[in-house]
């Protein structure tokens, strides 16, 4: 498994800049614009679930799971910046991911933060 295959991110200069702190150094925040969210909910085909069932009970990792969440991840992260460019903004400040269970049939997973317009200082 390559590291394309367990990662993430965005390119080295994108046009909407997304961080997890709440501000970013050497710009200042010209404009709040508000909460924006990127939303997926993902299920897995019955043939990866059974492999996944049968790996856990031997242990290791379930690198099906994990391709699978990070695609998801990378998704909402991709939802999440095209609501923020098309309201706008060139920066996410506070970005986080929630996951949760979705009525046993899926994984629920939101990427949110903050839009913002920022300005170097």
């Amino acid at each position: 498994m390559s590291i394309e295959d367990h990662g993430g991110g965005q390119d080295p200069r994108p046009d909407v800049l997304v961080v997890t702190t709440n501000d970013v150094p050497g710009h200042r925040v010209q404009q709040v614009i508000g909460e924006v969210f990127g939303l997926t909910v993902r299920s897995r085909h019955l043939g990866s679930q059974i492999g996944a069932g049968l790996k856990s009970m031997v242990g290791g990792e379930l690198r099906g799971l994990t391709k699978t969440l990070v695609a998801t991840r990378n998704q909402a992260t991709e939802r999440l910046v095209e609501q923020a460019r098309a309201r706008g903004a060139n920066a996410v400040l506070a970005f986080r991911f929630d996951v949760t269970e979705a009525a046993d049939v899926g994984t629920e997973v939101c990427a949110y933060g903050t839009a913002v317009i920022v300005s170097p200082e």
